[in-house]
Order: C-alpha cells, then sequence, then structure tokens
C-alpha cells in the first residue's frame, strides 16, 4: 500500500505550481494501478482546506469542485480513506516522544505512524520524513530519481 501525503494531492491539482505535471502525472499513475492507495484522512482534510482557501493558492477550487474530486478518488476501486487503528496511538506516541516532536510537526509523525501501522510505504515531497527512517518506509515521487527509504 502507498499512503499519499497532502502535498502530493494538492501538486497535482494545482496547475501553477512547479510540481504539477510530475505530480498530476504520478498521482494519475498510482490511481490507475493495482495497488491499494490509502489517503489519510488528516491528507484529504489538508488538501480540501488549502485548494479552497484563496490565501493558499492563486486558483481556489469552489467546496463542490474539492469535494468532488474527493469523492471520485474514493470510488476507485485500489483507493481507500485510510484510519488509524487501535495500535495509532502508541505508534504515534514512540515517535513523537523519541523525537521530541511537538506542534505542526505531530501532523507528520501522524502520517508516519499511520504508513507504519498499516504496512504501506508514505509518499511525500516532504524531507522532514527522513527523521523517521529507518522505521518508516518514505518515498519522494517527484525525486529525479525515485529514492525509497
Amino acid at each position: 500500500m502507498i499512503v499519499v501525503d497532502a502535498n502530493l494531492l494538492i501538486y497535482a491539482h494545482d496547475s501553477t505550481a512547479p510540481q504539477y505535471p510530475q505530480a498530476r502525472q504520478w498521482l494519475e499513475s498510482a490511481m490507475r494501478s493495482p495497488q491499494t492507495i490509502g489517503l489519510p484522512w488528516v491528507s484529504i482534510w489538508a488538501f480540501l482546506r488549502i485548494t479552497t482557501n484563496r490565501r493558499a493558492t492563486s486558483q481556489p477550487l469552489t467546496a463542490g469542485a474539492a469535494f468532488a474530486i474527493v469523492e471520485r478518488w474514493l470510488r476507485l476501486p485500489n483507493i481507500r480513506a485510510l484510519s488509524p487503528s487501535s495500535a495509532h496511538l502508541a505508534i504515534l506516541s514512540e515517535l513523537a516522544v523519541e523525537r521530541s516532536i511537538v506542534g505542526p510537526n505531530l501532523t507528520d509523525a501522524t502520517l508516519a505512524a499511520l504508513a507504519i501501522e498499516h504496512g504501506a510505504t508514505l509518499a511525500s515531497t516532504d524531507a522532514d520524513f527522513g527523521q523517521f527512517l529507518p522505521r518508516l518506509k518514505w518515498v519522494n515521487p517527484l525525486w529525479p530519481t525515485t529514492l525509497t527509504h
């Protein structure tokens, strides 16, 4: 399973982002593949919040358009809205306490914990996920040569 961070979802829909062409191609390919794609609720909420925010993007989506995109994703046979399991709090706590993670960085720890508990690889362009290695399997699909950590 590939767990997708919000940054890839956002770049794939913001045609003004420099990452747009590569992110769009990667996301469309991933969503057409037979591999299970996990969309964490935190990534979905971030996509909705940022793509509809006039201060965050030069071409904000309407709420209806943003929700329609998410609904389309969730209808695909290999896409799954990803929720924490009963192991989530213990994994999240370990990651946060071991690394003294607080504040906004807890969202990164939450995504890392979700990927770990589901035995998945996290796809994100955020290099901050390197702090969770080697426990986390992480890939940045927009690097010229895709590296899996």
